[in-house]
């Protein structure tokens, strides 16, 4: 065998196992949309008369985030996420911190969602002092007091769905924390839509979870670098 011979098939075996190597590697993904069935009910004004700078922040009033959804049902602030199938895989935590805005004296996310020990940044937008309070069963609680421009960081350090988070100050501020042990979860938008990308070929238990609708759950089975479209409907009571 000469060297163009040699370098031929050197290169073929080098292409061959790098093709190899990416079906070895595909992955599958899960799309869908979570949907609210039925007339979607007004948000309660809230009254933050107790502080001056709060109702200033917001000239037409605030009100709740406890179900919020458009013209088309579209759910938004759901948690969309594998429950069971990926065994004893686990999981580094993202270096980049997931972040708690307390904005207009509201939580910006009103769901938040990360990975157990990823970094918690916790924001005070606000010319006036907040309290963030994590109520959790399964992790460390903490309360912090947090004046304008003061950073705080925190973490938890195993999963739980979800955590309760309140102000102390401003009894109306109440949002949710929750914390996974693997990357594959998501808070729908405004439109309902969720994406859980890079899953392992599989089978899976996918469960949604929203604070006044409860929790639903579906079977699904996915192939390598396959992508599969999972919808879910919740109702008042259900």
């Amino acid at each position: 065998m000469n060297k163009h011979h040699a370098l031929f098939f050197g290169l073929l075996f080098l292409a061959t196992g790098l093709t190899v190597g990416a079906h070895a590697q595909a992955t599958a993904s899960l799309k869908g949309v979570v949907k609210f069935q039925g007339t979607v009910p007004k948000g309660k004004t809230i009254d933050m008369s107790a502080d001056p700078y709060c109702m200033k922040a917001h000239p037409s009033a605030a009100s709740t985030e406890e179900i919020v959804a458009g013209p088309d049902g579209g759910l938004a602030n759901a948690l969309v996420y594998v429950a069971s199938g990926l065994g004893d895989r686990t999981f580094t935590p993202p270096a980049q911190p997931a972040v708690l805005e307390q904005k207009g004296c509201m939580y910006k996310p009103h769901v938040l969602a990360l990975q157990a020990n990823q970094k918690l940044d916790v924001v005070n937008d606000d010319d006036t002092t907040h309290n963030i309070h994590p109520l959790p069963i399964n992790n460390r609680e903490w309360n912090k007091t947090q004046p304008h421009g003061v950073p705080i960081e925190e973490s938890f350090a195993r999963e739980e769905i979800p955590i309760t988070v309140k102000c102390n100050v401003h009894p109306w501020m109440r949002g949710y924390i929750a914390v996974f042990k693997n990357p594959f979860f998501a808070v729908t938008d405004k439109t309902g839509g969720f994406d859980l990308k890079d899953l392992p070929p599989g089978t899976y238990t996918i469960t949604v979870w929203h604070e006044k609708l409860g929790t639903q759950t579906q079977s699904v089975t996915v192939g390598a670098g396959e992508s599969k479209t999972v919808d879910f409907v919740l109702k008042a009571g259900s």
